[in-house]
């Protein structure tokens, strides 16, 4: 994978950067900005090696050219960050866009509007990526959280322009995560959650090889706990998902890794914020009630082995931490994570949203902006995004 270093003199060039600024709005107005100051190296680095430059990004999943997902917020945020104009342009292509682009000095700064305003966009339209190209002298992809999507903007657009690297970020996201896979400092300890098995079960597999411990907590445990013979009253719970835990546990003396499931659990009698919860000092959960949390002498022995840990990478809430009654678990492994002492990596989505919620997010080694694309990665998957660059 070529990087910014190999690229050559870019002084005036038109620089096409794929970025992800797919980042929460609140009226009007950018929620949280950690996507955009993620990109800020690259960015940073092109304007100062004097390139102009092209910024490409989706936000949301519009229907239509709704307003409401433009990127105009986007780029007032980023010139704040960057302490200089960021122009938005009239779209995605088209004889305007082009003027545009043309219209940019060294250092300057375009973002093109949201381009999934263009159908072509998820469908890799040949046609869309042959506009986005005619943009472009170089292309630089910067969004790690898309590459796992063959878009017109990441895969389409990288194979017609012939000069065409990873930025920073994306080489930063990709060495870190394939370091946790090939070359961990022991022990390594993966701690896992979420809502279900069959989303993870390609990254319980590839761990099951690579790591020293798992420890599972949020919904996903509730089928291991139900392969067990515990019963999980209105747990989430799929049968499927059951059937895939009997075969992990099934096959545990032939992995390298040892499985740790909850030993306690914090339940409700719904999911809601005044819902009524309780610590069950045990497994089965009561009909009419539903497994919320990790109890919290699951916390602390969970802790214990984060503490120990020569490298740590988390993916997957211990429970529903976005409802007060059950945030203890999700909150004891953040600060666990935190403090530990070895290399930490967490991956993007809900983890990466639980550390910006209690104030973690700069207390870990890595905190990664992908989250599909974190999971394809460590499952062994190709990303289109990354193999375009080769």
């Amino acid at each position: 994978m070529r990087t910014l270093r190999d690229l050559g003199d870019v002084n005036g060039k038109r620089v096409l950067v794929r970025v992800d600024f797919n980042v929460p709005l609140d009226d009007g107005a950018v929620a949280d900005d950690m996507r955009i100051r993620a990109a800020l190296p690259t960015i940073e680095e092109l304007r100062r090696r004097g390139a102009r430059l092209v910024l490409v990004s989706h936000l949301g999943r519009p229907k239509d050219r709704e307003p409401s997902l433009s990127l105009a917020p986007v780029a007032a945020r980023l010139g704040e960050l960057i302490e200089a104009p960021v122009r938005v342009a009239p779209g995605v292509v088209g004889d305007d866009v082009s003027a545009a682009a043309d219209e940019l000095g060294p250092g300057d700064v375009l973002l093109l509007e949201n381009v999934r305003y263009e159908p072509g966009e998820t469908k890799n339209d040949p046609e869309l990526a042959d506009a986005l190209a005619s943009l472009a002298d170089v292309y630089v992809d910067d969004a790690f959280g898309a590459a796992h999507r063959a878009h017109a903007s990441t895969e389409g657009v990288a194979q017609r322009v012939p000069e065409r690297v990873a930025g920073l970020l994306l080489e930063r996201e990709v060495n870190t995560l394939m370091g946790v896979l090939e070359n961990p400092a022991r022990p390594l300890v993966s701690v896992l959650g979420g809502a279900k098995v069959s989303d993870k079960i390609g990254v319980i597999d590839r761990f099951r090889e690579s790591a020293d411990t798992i420890l599972i907590g949020g919904a996903m445990c509730f089928p291991f706990l139900a392969a067990q013979g515990h019963s999980v009253g209105d747990s989430l719970c799929a049968a499927d998902d059951v059937e895939l835990a009997r075969r992990i546990l099934e096959s545990g003396s032939s992995a390298r890794a040892s499985l740790e499931l909850p030993v306690d659990l914090v339940i409700g009698d719904r999911f809601a914020e005044d819902a009524t919860a309780r610590e069950l000092d045990g497994l089965d959960v009561p009909d009419g009630w539903m497994g919320l949390d990790i109890g919290p002498r699951t916390a602390s022995l969970y802790g214990d082995v984060i503490a120990a840990a020569g490298t740590v990478f988390w993916n997957g809430p211990m429970g529903a931490f976005e409802l007060a009654p059950f945030a203890g678990g999700t909150r004891a492994v953040a600060e666990a994570v935190a403090a530990a002492p070895g290399t930490t990596v967490v991956g993007g989505g809900d983890s990466a949203a639980a550390l910006e919620r209690f104030g973690l997010a700069d207390s870990v080694t890595h905190l990664s902006t992908g989250g599909g694309a974190t999971l394809e990665l460590i499952e062994g998957k190709a990303l289109p995004g990354v193999e375009a660059l080769s």
